[in-house]
């Protein structure tokens, strides 16, 4: 692009009209650019935060990494265990005993998933000791038979710290009455709340070696947890450990135990970047507008321009120059505004709430109850570069136009 094509084109930009509703037309198009361009970054910013606020809450009682057997159980656990703790990759490995039953109390009945763990391994594994809103992790011991309960699940039942509650497995015993369920009541040494509904609802945390002995394993358990030290290794790991497992053990990890929820969590995210879109594609169909009237308004100036000698393109390049710096200008707007809101709306949410005397997220009907951003370069880079593309597209149908005047048609009127 030549330096004239450039000064003609920013000239055009600057000038005052004499149709004001071309500069009315123009001012609109780069609002509208900048707010399509602030509104994708605060979504995908709020988007971000809660994808990012959930796993690390589904993460707070889930391992990264789980290594378990066919069959269920795994015996000789102790040299997986191993194993997995020396990969370089993995933070810390603890093992675990799962097993499903029912909790009994006063006349309350809840199913309940059990897990047996070992309360200093578990603490160093997922940090559990830290989400105790009563009673400590530590205080349950072997043949204590002490039991840790999430919070709501502890609400339904109406228990308390130092309450003996009733747990009944579906491992039966075989009487002359038949087939009864083993029954053992445990007290209530603590209480944990995660944030999270599938955890706080229905899991219970038992002693490994009293859990063992309750579904008759032995010395056997379920599985082995990790944590990594970095998360997003977890698939690479897994692969790698998979291969020097034996046939009958397997290795899965974080992204395939809660596939479904991120993979709807990431199709819910490009939809609002689809459906934000329109905002700047309507703002781009001003352009259209706004350039097709400067067209129109701005004959004698092409034809002149045709007749000192500028060819079809250089007119067309003009005019592109317009259109782009209304686009550039929103865009620049959009991403400023749209990065100040993201980077402060822990701040800008709770003034609003209080300013107006409502909340948007109730503690009472959700879990997260604070508005959770997490701004990504990439995503206002996307979104910018996006915005800039739309803006350039919108500038080539009325720039041709502009390109094909015929200098004596436009100046016979003049």
């Amino acid at each position: 692009m030549r330096p004239f094509e450039l000064l003609i084109g920013l000239r055009y930009t600057r000038a005052k009209r004499r149709n004001h509703f071309i500069s009315f037309i123009s001012l609109i198009s780069m609002l509208g650019i900048a707010l399509g361009v602030a509104a994708l970054i605060i979504v995908l910013s709020v988007m971000n935060g809660f994808q990012k606020e959930v796993r690390a809450r589904i993460l707070g009682v889930t391992p990264h990494l789980q290594v378990g057997s066919d069959s269920g159980r795994m015996y000789d656990w102790r040299s997986t265990l191993d194993m997995v703790a020396g990969d370089p990759e993995v933070k810390s490995a603890a093992p675990y005993v799962d097993g499903q039953g029912m909790l009994s109390l006063n006349g309350s009945v809840q199913g309940v998933m059990v897990r047996g763990i070992e309360p200093a391994a578990e603490d160093r594994l997922i940090g559990l000791d830290s989400k105790m809103k009563a009673g400590r992790l530590g205080d349950l011991h072997p043949g204590g038979f002490g039991i840790v309960l999430g919070t709501d699940l502890a609400r339904a039942l109406g228990a308390h710290l130092g309450e003996k509650v009733l747990l009944i497995t579906p491992q039966g015993q075989i009487t002359p009455a038949g087939m009864l369920p083993r029954l053992k009541q445990f007290r209530v040494v603590g209480i944990f709340e995660v944030g999270m509904a599938p955890y706080d609802n229905t899991l219970a945390l038992i002693d490994m070696q009293d859990a063992q002995k309750l579904y008759r394993m032995g010395e056997a358990v379920t599985g082995i947890s990790a944590t990594l030290h970095n998360l997003d290794h977890a698939p690479q790991v897994a692969a790698d450990l998979q291969r020097k497992l034996p046939d009958n053990l397997y290795a899965t990890d974080w992204t395939r135990q809660n596939a479904n929820y991120f993979r709807a969590v990431e199709m819910e995210k490009h939809m609002m970047f689809i459906i934000l879109s329109l905002i700047v594609a309507v703002a781009a169909f001003n352009i259209v507008s706004t350039l097709v009237m400067a067209v129109t308004d701005k004959q004698a100036d092409i034809a002149i321009l045709r007749t000192l000698g500028a060819s079809p393109q250089s007119i067309m390049k003009i005019f592109m120059v317009q259109g782009v710096v209304i686009g550039l200008i929103g865009m620049l707007l959009g991403v400023l505004f749209g990065v100040i809101v993201s980077l402060n709306i822990s701040t800008i949410v709770p003034f609003i709430e209080h300013l107006f005397g409502i909340h948007f997220l109730s503690k009472d009907v959700y879990y997260i109850s604070e508005l959770p951003s997490d701004l990504h370069h990439t995503d206002v880079v996307t979104v910018a570069g996006f915005s800039f593309l739309v803006s350039l597209l919108a500038t080539l149908y009325p720039s041709w136009r502009a390109a094909q005047t015929q200098p004596a048609e436009a100046l016979r009127y003049e």
